[in-house]
């Protein structure tokens, strides 16, 4: 079944604002919650579906992607889009535009109850993201490329397992939750009065509390150390598009909390021959007066090696030439860019008497007179509709 179109799914225009996005989502969010609709997977779907659709439009970086490719722009690393979320990863990313701080939108409404889940929160506190930058060639990116990276960070505690506990018998059941990791109260909504839950100021709503802590990390579940990534970056990808993230790969969290994730940012080397467009490679050619009068062939660089080429005879300065398929791959998934060359007609400086004593010659000639006409305008036809 094909993904319906993001905006359709939140029921906004293209041109909404944040507030409006937020606005909308939270509505859509209300409306199909699973614990408003138990047992109905059509309406956990729709749920999900929205929580995809905010999660793109919501980011300037990835709604401008989408903007340009639709669901194509979406896949491989950074695209967006929920694929695998659960319920819970929704909460845990989304959980604050309802003012939740943190906990699902909807435990004054439901008592807090996850499904399968005991109305227990997630243990610890989740680790904070983490942003490094990968510089890559444009050989690199035209071929896609695999990193080995080193990350300073914090990592689970390899002794306790991130418990923060000593050992095992030094964990227990929270006498405040009764293991629970939550605590019913009663308060006062739009609704009426209505009996609600809120994390175990006890355990933090892990549902259990430590009596002796950890040596190796002192009970904060988590060391500061280097770990040793791979990290698959996938052709055409673009500096400043956006950054790709790694999900589970930032700072452990604490006490077992969930950890945060690393985000790759993209950084373009500067190449000898090139300079990127988009999914387009521009390419210089300098050639002189006289090869380009007379016409000649010429060896020019691609990105995956040299190709002879031909510069016709009566070539103008400025001409542009596309060489087709010789770009970069385009990150919609739209095949590949191509390689703009653009002739530039060298002038020589100096001279000696002899090159002086045959321009003098050629100066008067009428065929050599400037008769641009037509070929000129066109010429700026051709650049404008190519970098509008």
């Amino acid at each position: 079944m094909a993904k319906r179109d993001y905006y359709e799914v939140l029921g906004v225009s293209k041109d909404a604002d944040k507030a409006a996005l937020k606005k909308a989502y939270r509505k859509v969010a209300m409306k199909y919650h699973p614990d408003r609709n138990p047992d109905d997977k059509g309406a956990e779907d729709k749920f999900k579906e929205a929580a995809e659709a905010y999660e793109v439009l919501n980011d300037e970086n990835k709604r401008a992607r989408y903007d340009r490719f639709g669901h194509a722009g979406m896949s491989g690393p950074g695209g967006g889009g929920s694929g695998g979320f659960t319920v819970e990863d929704i909460f845990s990313q989304f959980g604050d535009i309802f003012g939740g701080g943190g906990g699902s939108p909807f435990d004054a409404f439901f008592g807090g109850g996850r499904r399968g889940g005991g109305g227990r929160r997630a243990r610890g506190e989740r680790g904070s993201n983490l942003r490094i930058k990968v510089k890559l060639s444009l050989e690199d990116i035209h071929e896609g490329v695999t990193k080995t990276i080193k990350v300073k960070k914090h990592n689970t505690c390899d002794t306790c397992s991130g418990s923060g506990a000593k050992d095992a018998n030094s964990v227990q059941t929270c006498k405040s939750c009764g293991g629970a990791g939550a605590v019913r109260q009663i308060a006062n909504t739009p609704f009426g009065q209505m009996q609600t839950q809120a994390t175990c100021p006890s355990c933090s709503g892990s549902g259990q509390t430590v009596t002796a802590s950890c040596k190796t990390c002192k009970g904060e579940g988590r060391t500061y150390g280097e770990e040793t990534i791979n990290i698959q970056i996938p052709g055409g990808v673009e500096e400043g598009l956006q950054d790709y993230p790694i999900r589970g790969k930032g700072n452990a969290g604490k006490k077992g909390g969930a950890a945060g994730d690393l985000y790759i940012h993209i950084e373009e080397l500067p190449h000898e021959d090139f300079r990127r467009h988009g999914a387009d490679l521009l390419y210089k050619l300098h050639v002189n007066f006289a090869d380009a009068a007379l016409g000649t062939n010429v060896t020019v660089p691609t990105i995956t090696g040299k190709v002879k080429f031909e510069v016709p005879e009566g070539t103008q300065s400025g001409k542009i030439v596309r060489l087709k398929g010789k770009g970069l791959p385009d990150g919609g998934g739209y095949g590949k860019g191509d390689q703009i060359i653009q002739i530039s007609v060298w002038t020589p400086k100096k001279f000696s008497s002899e090159e002086r004593e045959i321009l003098e010659k050629l100066r008067d000639s009428t065929n050599f007179a400037p008769n641009p006409g037509k070929e000129d305008k066109s010429f700026f036809s051709r650049v404008k509709d190519r970098f509008s």
